[in-house]
């Protein structure tokens, strides 16, 4: 441990208490973890505590630098447990609280749809891209935190930026369309009424199911509007007893939270684009489902 004096630990303290929510939403953009960027926030605190401060020009810079470079080794980490993941791998929700769907920038970029989009870019261009584009982090600070040269990381910004917008969502979404879908959804679980679903689902949609081998969930995404709408109408939601789905805020967007006897079975989100259901992400794994028990404050 540091052996600084007692104002000087205040200080670090002070210092990474004001930028806390910074941090972890720094670290849960980069993995999609809520559980490991809680780690990568206690891996950085430790070495932070041993900084100097007087030789730390902007201590909000500096931290995010540190976060960043602990999150990049935590990601090439999970990139290997992700290989061996049972069925399909989906972000851990998180509860959010209204200002962060207030702010639609900060909600787009922690969406469920944009995680997912993330987690097809490589380590390091991820970490650009979060930086520069959801941060607003200059070329300088971010080719320090990822240990490249200023040129090196403006080309892999201009790549990832390329690579995002070919994959993410069409078209501008309210959160009233999100809650309208969704809407239709609970009836079709509800009352069957399926032809509303129907008429809210694209062409391709498709549902991932998320029980990480731990509780049952599908092996393999659903594809096509009429086998979702199958599913849906014969599977486990609608035999339930003593369920309820609830609406929520999850991730920056209106989501459902199916609850069975109080406790919560599964975190249900969508994708959307020009207007249509395209994606249905089901969240079982238990190990991903604390995280929506109580708000999470997120900041950029």
């Amino acid at each position: 441990m540091s052996e600084h004096s007692e104002p000087a630990v205040d200080a670090a303290t002070a210092a990474f208490v004001a930028h806390r929510n910074l941090l972890f939403t720094v670290a849960y953009e980069m993995l999609g973890s809520a559980a490991d960027a809680e780690d990568v926030l206690q891996e950085t605190w430790l070495r932070w505590a041993d900084v100097d401060l007087e030789q730390v020009r902007d201590r909000r810079a500096y931290l995010v630098r540190m976060t960043t470079r602990q999150a990049l080794g935590r990601m090439r980490t999970l990139r290997r447990r992700r290989e061996s993941y049972v069925g399909p791998w989906l972000p851990e929700p998180l509860l959010t609280a209204p200002d962060v769907a207030e702010d639609v920038e900060l909600a787009d970029s922690v969406s469920m749809a944009m995680l997912l989009v993330l987690e097809t870019l490589a380590p390091t261009e991820r970490a650009v891209f979060v930086l520069r584009e959801v941060f607003d982090l200059g070329y300088d600070e971010i080719a320090e935190a990822v240990g490249k040269t200023q040129a090196a990381v403006r080309q892999i910004a201009h790549r990832a930026r390329a690579h995002v917008a070919a994959r993410r969502p069409r078209g501008a979404v309210s959160p009233a369309e999100t809650h309208d879908a969704l809407r239709a959804f609970q009836r079709a679980v509800e009352s069957g009424d399926l032809q509303g679903l129907l008429d809210k689902l694209a062409p391709d949609v498709v549902l991932l199911g998320d029980g990480g081998g731990v509780v049952q969930a599908a092996l393999e995404p659903i594809v096509g509007a009429d086998a979702v709408a199958r599913v849906l109408a014969t599977g486990r939601l609608s035999t339930m007893v003593a369920a309820v789905l609830e609406p929520v805020q999850v991730n920056g967007y209106p989501a459902l939270v199916l609850r069975v006897e109080g406790e919560v079975d599964t975190v249900l989100a969508v994708r959307m684009d020009d207007g249509l259901i395209t994606g249905l992400y089901a969240v079982r794994n238990p190990e991903k489902l604390s995280w929506v028990e109580r708000e999470t404050a997120l900041r950029r």
